[in-house]
């Protein structure tokens, strides 16, 4: 039996609707638009299970490159307890560093891989920069949920092996201030090929006036 079903939530600038479709949820599928309805890549998406769950352990590691004097990608998403090395691959030294509350660390000027990768245990935003190229400039997003993702340039991402039962889905821009809410909905996932959508008050790399 087909079950269809909307909700819409605001906050912060931001519309989530969803709408699911039929039976036995394994997946959910997320469009993220901005302001004026366009694709908005580069936008954090995850679910956060309300209720008890054997979570997937993180990946053993993530990986942010330098290559022509800037941080590659320039947005990434990994799970609480994920190692993340920063490997310089350009011909110049870099000095990383980054002073957030989620995690500070400081990696002294290098070439090529520096000696130990930043473990990140702690939820929330890290912003890396280069104390040498102030132009640099990275966001890590920590999630404590093995349910993430990062929409494309068509504004589109895909989360997989969702269970049945209730979720925080949230998404995260990473222009957005450190103040602003995060937008979320509580959803009960209890049928298949769900789908998602965000309008979120941002354009691409700058916030929406």
């Amino acid at each position: 039996m087909i079950l269809n079903k909307r909700l819409a939530f605001s906050a912060a600038g931001a519309v989530l609707f969803i709408v699911s479709e039929a039976a036995c949820a394994v997946s959910l599928n997320i469009q993220v638009t901005d302001a004026a309805g366009l694709p908005l890549a580069d936008t954090v998406v995850y679910a956060e299970a309300l209720s008890a769950q054997s979570l997937q352990k993180p990946a053993r590691s993530a990986e942010i490159e330098q290559k022509g004097r800037k941080f590659m990608p320039l947005v990434s998403v990994v799970q609480t307890g994920t190692d993340v090395s920063f490997p310089n691959n350009d011909t110049v030294r870099h000095h990383v560093y980054s002073f957030s509350p989620a995690k500070t660390f400081d990696i002294k000027l290098y070439s090529g891989v520096p000696g130990n990768p930043v473990l990140l245990d702690k939820a929330g935003t890290v912003v890396v920069g280069c104390n040498i190229h102030d132009q640099m400039v990275a966001y890590i997003h920590v999630v404590s949920t093995p349910f993430f993702a990062k929409t494309d340039a068509a504004g589109k991402a895909r989360l997989t092996g969702l269970a049945a039962g209730n979720y925080k889905l949230k998404a995260w821009y990473y222009t957005a201030p450190a103040t602003t809410s995060v937008p979320e909905q509580v959803i009960a996932i209890t049928v298949a090929d769900l789908s998602a959508s965000f309008k979120i008050n941002a354009k691409n790399g700058t916030l929406a006036n």
